[in-house]
């Protein structure tokens, strides 16, 4: 593009695009903006206007991209943060960097959490939140989350990504409970995820791998909705868990988890640190990847 185009470039227009494409409302945008949802929809007229193509479609009480408004959130978007990102690494007293990472509960209190002293004395600068909600984020949608840490058996080619390690699993106990189990059926502890798929027959694929039939028993199984509550449980004695050898790493470097035949595990799925495009040269996002891969290998390393 030559640099004479620049001035012809509806950029109040552009900003307010892809405010209301983020949010999918003119609403919200128009606060974000503090502009009036008038204001914004007249500014996506005059832009939809401008280019020739419709980019919403205008629903009852919602409005969608369509496939030319997400080609051009997607490119709108990246170079907004761009711009963002240069200005501030420009400011010669710029506050606290700030950095919002998403995973689920159970990451962070087992793995994530316990770690993070590192990271704050590694990084002073930086202020880091957590936002632990388990429905999955939609990076490309909401500007608010600067990288997120997801458990997942399949990829993220629109996402910049590092895979963080790859687990498996295997069953833990207290030291007694451990000691008892081979010579008296256990308790069974599980978890019920949500998503099935990740975890559905795991007890059922170790006990068939190890040559274990304690599924044949009447005891019940012990179902938590977490996995730091099936751990929990575990420490406490009241029986044996089949666990992430990744979230279990704590307990068991403490002594208070044990593995009952180590030797015999299941594949689980993979950890990924994830951002939008471009993002990842944000300074603090920047330092968070660098920082979460060097300690997800050290991890891996006395797994």
């Amino acid at each position: 593009m030559e640099p004479l185009m620049f001035a012809s470039l509806p950029l109040t227009a552009l900003r307010t695009f892809e405010s209301a494409s983020r949010l999918l409302s003119f609403k919200a945008a128009a606060q974000e903006l503090s502009v009036t949802p008038t204001a914004v929809s007249h500014q996506i007229r005059a832009l939809e206007t401008w280019l020739g193509v419709r980019l919403f479609e205008r629903l009852p009480r919602q409005v969608r991209l369509t496939e030319g408004g997400e080609r051009l959130f997607h490119s709108v978007h990246g170079a907004l943060l761009d711009v963002a990102q240069s200005v501030d690494s420009l400011r010669p007293q710029r506050s606290a960097g700030h950095l919002t990472v998403s995973t689920t509960p159970a990451f962070a209190a087992l793995w994530l959490v316990p770690r993070l002293g590192r990271f704050y004395t590694a990084h002073p600068d930086i202020n880091l939140r957590l936002d632990t909600q388990c429905e999955v984020v939609d990076l490309q949608q909401d500007a608010s989350i600067d990288l997120v840490i997801r458990y997942s058996i399949g990829d993220y080619p629109n996402l910049y990504g590092q895979c963080l390690f790859d687990e498996c699993f295997a069953v833990y106990g207290a030291p007694d409970e451990v000691a008892r189990a081979s010579a008296q059926v256990p308790t069974l502890i599980s978890v019920r995820w949500h998503n099935s798929r990740l975890y559905a027959l795991g007890w059922q694929a170790w006990c068939e791998k190890a040559g274990e039939t304690w599924l044949n028993h009447a005891l019940p199984l012990r179902e938590y909705d977490e996995e730091h509550y099936a751990l929990q449980a575990a420490i406490a004695g009241q029986g044996l868990v089949l666990a992430s050898n990744i979230l279990v790493s704590e307990s068991v470097a403490t002594g208070l988890l044990v593995p009952y035949r180590p030797q015999i595990s299941v594949q689980g799925a993979g950890y990924s640190a994830l951002c939008v495009p471009g993002r990842e040269r944000h300074p603090p996002v920047r330092a968070f990847f660098q920082w979460v891969q060097a300690q997800a290998k050290l991890s891996s390393q006395t797994l």
